[in-house]
């Protein structure tokens, strides 16, 4: 099968092209920027074949795409650094513009890795055991938020004979190989003291994804016999304790977990002032917000999934269990020379 994967100088497409080009019986291609950095793909990157481009440039994408069996779509500009100009180019524009290069070039599935930030409402709640039943908001968190469900749309919309597109909501990606995700950049503050405990003293719980897992989804999606068009969350088997997790794994890296507890007025009054500041595009393209609304609900709010319909479609199931899975995160972090080395370029 001939597979064309977007995002491989990031973590969760480099991990899925490492485990393509393992299973050996693909050939694999790689669409990056000329500046990429590709040294996490080892030696799987002298099997690939490296196609550089840009996804905003549909010339580039036509030449990407042509005589591809299968698309998947990683790439997506994440963090909350960006104005709402840029969310809309690199993750709807792009993707719209893959889709249709996909299509001309003969390619019969489209695999699109989403988020269940897609479905989280800016004046909503918790979300416990949700389906994908459940609507997109009518009013989103940020630009991401926004972005990866108007994205999604155009995936799932065009499902087509002949050209199959599904979506993967995993949220949180974690695991060993992570520089740059939620769970690195909470451990970064945690240990420099920055991090406040926003639980209010209730348990908040979420359904992470562990890489390996999100990775085996991946490859089910590309090859399952499935009726198109649809989106499925995929998480692992345990639910997470969000808070006792960061203190457990902080605690093992020898740092105190979060325990001061800010007044919610001041945090909201907080939140609103660093917003009103990020609407500046020079400052918003610059940095990552230091807090925002969308980070305060995924800290405050429990979030879990459902995954009962990837398990009767996909023939989906975690390969990873938490213990497994820390236990590797934690060796690769240390012999990344620790958190405080990993985060220290972090914007």
């Amino acid at each position: 099968m001939k597979i064309l994967v977007t995002g491989a100088s990031g973590f969760l497409g480099g991990a899925l092209v490492r485990a393509l080009v393992a299973e050996g019986t693909h050939d694999v291609s790689i669409l990056v920027r000329r500046t990429s950095v590709l040294d996490d793909l080892g030696a799987a990157l002298d099997e690939v074949e490296v196609v550089y481009g840009d996804l905003t440039d549909a010339a580039s994408l036509v030449a990407a795409t042509a005589g591809r069996d299968v698309v998947v779509h990683s790439a997506a500009r994440v963090d909350e650094r960006g104005t709402r100009d840029r969310f809309w180019a690199e993750n709807v524009r792009a993707t719209e513009l893959l889709l249709d290069a996909a299509r001309r070039g003969g390619a019969g599935r489209f695999v699109f890795v989403s988020s269940p930030s897609a479905l989280m409402d800016r004046d909503g709640g918790d979300q416990r055991e949700v389906d994908e039943s459940l609507p997109y908001p009518r009013h989103y968190l940020n630009f991401y938020s926004e972005t990866k469900a108007a994205a999604e749309r155009a995936v799932l919309a065009a499902d087509a004979p002949g050209f199959t597109t599904v979506a993967l909501r995993p949220r949180a990606i974690w695991g060993a190989g992570d520089r740059s995700g939620p769970i690195i950049r909470l451990l970064g503050r945690t240990a420099e003291g920055r991090l406040p405990d926003l639980s209010a003293g209730r348990a908040i719980e979420a359904s992470l994804c562990h890489v390996d897992n999100i990775v085996h989804a991946c490859r089910l999606a590309a090859t399952a016999d499935i009726l198109g068009g649809k989106a499925y969350f995929i998480a692992d088997a345990e639910q997470t304790d969000v808070w006792r997790f960061l203190g457990d794994v902080a605690e093992e890296l020898g740092y105190a977990a979060p325990s001061r507890r800010p007044n919610p007025r001041v945090l909201a009054a907080v939140v609103t002032a660093i917003e009103t500041v990020w609407r500046i595009p020079a400052v918003a393209n610059r940095w990552s917000p230091p807090l925002s609304r969308y980070a305060v609900a995924l800290m405050t709010r429990t979030a879990t999934y459902d995954t009962s319909a990837a398990r009767a479609d996909l023939g989906y199931a975690p390969v990873v269990d938490r213990e497994t899975g820390l236990l590797r995160f934690l060796r690769w972090l240390d012999a990344q020379g620790g958190i405080e080395t990993l985060t220290r370029t972090l914007r």
